[in-house]
């Protein structure tokens, strides 16, 4: 499974029988690098670079709902080596995908990675979805779960001393920005809004989602569970004019319209309305967006043999 940012899903997305197209996960991979915290990647790095251990035994990672291995790209070089990363995703050919292009990467020191595939659903959270893990990541996820699901997430890794780098889980806020960078919002903005995120916690397949309150739950569970916790904001910014992100910026827009028309059917004149304007505005060059985001790094305590 790759969850997608769920301000970019069509409506009535579930998981876990959702299929997110590899073309939509590779126009969005570029933002999602360049909107990512690498300060704590960095932190992560160095906790798994001083993680006691047996010279020579690869850190393992965990990669949950690693869809075409974006985050894989990201993290391989920047972690220290050696690698054992273990990708999970429902989808047997974005997993395929992923696999693949995780054959030609190398570590920070240069060195090929150990990788395995495991095609499942993320419940139940068991011994085969965490064992082995050093660092359990995710990117784009945690919209779409349940809080039960994710404190039950939390609270397993914890019981294994395992680090947690979640990164790009939506906070619910969106916006339109004018040419200088303005955040921009009217009355059928705040409306449409409103409407997207009470469809964020729909349920998606592991309970009603957490939507845009993701963040915020994670960090307690951390907190709760022991953990040292950094955070960082990470919206993703496409400015008026920029052509190239053009048409990540229209599925955006489309996704808020369809998942608004789906929580409120009778608005449909209203949102066509907003619709049109909007990509009119964003078609000109007049208008760009922002979408809220968030990162999450989860460390163990030191006296659980965390850095």
């Amino acid at each position: 499974m790759k969850a997608s940012d769920s301000a970019r899903l069509p409506a009535g997305t579930t998981i876990p029988p959702e299929r997110f197209s590899a073309d939509w996960l590779s126009r969005r991979e570029w933002l999602d690098g360049h909107s990512r915290s690498h300060a704590l990647t960095g932190l992560a790095a160095d906790w798994l670079a001083a993680r006691p251990g047996v010279d020579g035994d690869p850190h393992g990672i965990v990669d949950l709902g690693c869809g075409s291995g974006s985050n894989l790209r990201f993290l391989a070089p920047r972690l220290p080596g050696p690698q054992r990363w273990r990708l999970v995703d429902h989808d047997p050919a974005l997993l395929a995908l992923a696999r693949r292009h995780g054959a030609t990467l190398r570590d920070a020191s240069g060195a090929r990675l150990a990788i395995e595939a495991s095609c499942r659903d993320l419940s139940p959270v068991d011994d085969d979805l965490l064992a082995g893990a050093d660092l359990v990541v995710a990117s784009a996820l945690f919209d779409l779960v349940s809080r039960s699901w994710a404190e039950s997430l939390v609270a397993a890794c914890a019981a294994r001393h395992q680090a947690l780098l979640f990164t790009l889980s939506v906070d619910g806020d969106w916006a339109f920005l004018d040419a200088a960078g303005k955040r921009l919002e009217d009355v059928e903005d705040i409306a449409v809004r409103a409407l997207f995120q009470a469809h964020q916690r729909r349920d998606k397949g592991l309970g009603p989602a957490l939507g845009g309150e993701a963040p915020t739950v994670l960090a307690a569970a951390m907190a709760d569970a022991g953990y040292r916790v950094e955070r960082a904001a990470t919206p993703w910014h496409l400015a008026a004019g920029e052509d190239a992100l053009l048409p990540l910026a229209e599925q955006l827009l489309q996704g808020w319209h369809d998942a608004a028309l789906a929580q409120a059917p009778e608005e449909q004149t209203l949102l066509q309305r907003w619709h049109a304007r909007r990509r009119a505005g964003l078609a000109a060059g007049a208008l760009g967006l922002t979408v809220g985001h968030c990162d999450l790094l989860a460390l163990p305590p030191l006296s659980a043999g965390g850095a």
